[in-house]
């Protein structure tokens, strides 16, 4: 890394001091700035709880199929924070994060702009100057009031909608799916994933009442699987017999949705092949998520309630039990609702701090897992817990981190021997 790289981090890292400011008159502000680079792309916006970064990466990987030079912004990232701005997949240079830092400053600093604010703005001038027709743009916080939603979209995407950042976003599920719900556009269709009645309600209502059309899973397209392979049919496209490098019932929703905007925009004119759409999808990876490495350890960035129960799921697929879970949350999470599911497939605990600013005391999950019947001790490091961890797994028993993707991040680069160049592309 160069100084000149790592003062910019400093820099972009500084700015998250100003905390969450939810609101579009500073990215607006800002992007007038910079001559507003996001008239002149082709977006594809996506909202949602969980599952957004899977099917941004499978359209991106679609594209890239295709022979479309697409732009992909998504958060937050594991290792590297050019992991947050890609091109053709490939992560964003580090000098180039350098010249638009630089760039960017004096108007940040003129409006006092956030984080996500700044980073957003920079992603969208760095597409716009790499010339790319369409970018995917992942919502970070929200919908409505998040700085993506300075832009004008040809096509909504919705993820499964469940709590998560009750604070900012509501406290019931309804309240959610309308902030959600707030990247809708006038007459911009939006593609949709499975979703619970309050939550298809809400979306149904609000876009009944932009006019937009509204295609919704299970009926405009729908998916499957079985001992051959994944499904998908939808907008005149079906595929059989697919193998997906990514696992887990929830990914397969995930990357239905990715395909289903894919046969969207192809049956719409775009220059997307279903070969493209069929090689993007089984080619597509998202690190950290479900992710198998050697000697059966298992990462997962579980880091809510619908996360804990989707992993959950897997494990029961699987069939897999005595697990020791490496296990750590922000202060934000509630231990309780994100533990329940998962504790009946775990053996043991080792409850750590994420190296986060402000985390759960790692003493709460061990009383937790101890009400359960499960052995479990506390550590100061994550290191510390992994050392651990696998040290007590006897041959063939899985080890399991979950709980926070901060968590995931630190843990995997304790195992692996390089982790600045994240591949979503298998």
């Amino acid at each position: 890394m160069s100084d000149s790289y790592r003062a910019s981090l400093d820099y972009l890292y500084s700015l998250q001091l100003f905390g969450i400011k939810l609101g579009l008159e500073n990215i607006r502000r800002l992007l007038e700035r910079l001559d507003n680079p996001q008239r002149k792309l082709r977006i594809i916006h996506i909202a949602g709880t969980n599952g957004k970064g899977s099917t941004a990466a499978a359209l991106a990987n679609i594209f890239k199929q295709a022979g479309i030079k697409a732009g992909l912004y998504t958060s937050p990232h594991l290792h590297s924070f050019t992991e947050r701005v890609r091109v053709d997949t490939e992560q964003i240079a580090e000098t180039e994060v350098v010249r638009l830092t630089n760039e960017l400053r004096p108007y940040a600093e003129e409006l006092r702009t956030t984080f996500f604010e700044f980073t957003t703005a920079m992603a969208l001038l760095h597409f716009q100057r790499c010339g790319c027709e369409w970018v995917i743009l992942e919502t970070g916080l929200g919908g409505r009031l998040d700085a993506t939603n300075a832009v004008e979209p040809e096509l909504c995407l919705i993820t499964p909608i469940a709590h998560d950042h009750n604070a900012y976003l509501g406290e019931t599920l309804s309240e959610v799916a309308a902030e959600k719900a707030g990247i809708f556009k006038p007459g911009i269709p939006v593609i949709i994933s499975r979703q619970l009645g309050e939550v298809q309600e809400v979306l149904r209502e609000r876009a009944g009442a932009l006019r937009a059309p509204l295609l919704v899973a299970g009926s405009d397209y729908d998916w499957g699987a079985d001992h051959a392979g994944f499904r998908f049919s939808g907008f005149d496209c079906g595929f059989e017999q697919l193998q997906p490098l990514l696992v887990g019932r929830h990914q397969q929703q995930n990357l239905a949705l990715a395909m289903a905007a894919a046969a969207w925009l192809k049956k719409t004119g775009v220059a997307i092949s279903a070969q493209s759409i069929r090689h993007g999808v089984e080619r597509t990876r998202w690190p950290g998520r479900l992710e198998w490495l050697p000697d059966r350890i298992l990462l997962d960035g579980a880091h809510n309630a619908a996360g804990a129960q989707v992993l959950a799921a897997y494990l029961q697929e699987r069939q897999l039990c005595g697990l020791h879970l490496l296990i750590g949350m922000k202060a934000d999470k509630q231990a309780d609702e994100l533990l329940r599911p998962l504790l009946p497939f775990v053996g043991r605990l080792y409850a750590t701090r994420p190296p986060v600013d402000a985390s759960i005391d790692p003493e709460k999950l061990v009383q937790l897992a101890g009400k359960s019947g499960i052995l479990a001790t506390k550590y100061t490091e994550p290191e510390a817990a992994l050392i651990a961890a696998l040290q007590n797994r006897r041959l063939g028993e899985v080890l399991l981190v979950a709980g926070s993707l901060f968590l995931v991040a630190a843990i995997r680069e304790k195992l692996l021997p390089t982790t600045e160049l994240l591949s979503i592309s298998g």
